[in-house]
């Protein structure tokens, strides 16, 4: 059972920035593939960002040029950094754990992050 618990969101004004934190529970944390989902009101969850163990990087369209992933696997834990926000931004966003070889799926319950225009 792995738990991932995000950090990091919040009110920000557009254009600003924000990072988001996912620490994760257990000891293989650097054979995880991670990523970042967001979920706005009314729409489906939809992909934002992922990093593989190797630390292969991949982005929607959406935020690609503005957003950066990362992960520090002596903390067990991925970041994702947000520049240039837009309103469109806004949702809650969701850290996603997927273990190898296993390949078990795990979430975390999600940080708000809200942008004003």
């Amino acid at each position: 059972q792995v738990q991932l618990e995000e950090s990091g969101g919040g009110l920000v004004q557009a254009g600003g920035s924000l990072r988001l934190s996912c620490a994760a529970s257990g000891r293989t944390f650097s054979n995880y593939d991670m990523g970042w989902y967001r979920q706005a009101p009314g729409k489906e969850r939809e992909f934002v960002a992922g990093i593989s163990w190797s630390g292969s990087t991949l982005y929607a369209g959406s935020v690609r040029g503005r957003f950066t992933i990362s992960r520090d696997n002596a903390k067990n834990t991925v970041y994702l950094q947000m520049n240039s926000l837009k309103p469109e931004d806004t949702a809650i966003y969701y850290c996603n754990a997927n273990t190898r070889p296993q390949g078990n799926n795990y979430w975390g319950q999600g940080t708000q992050v809200t942008v004003s225009s």
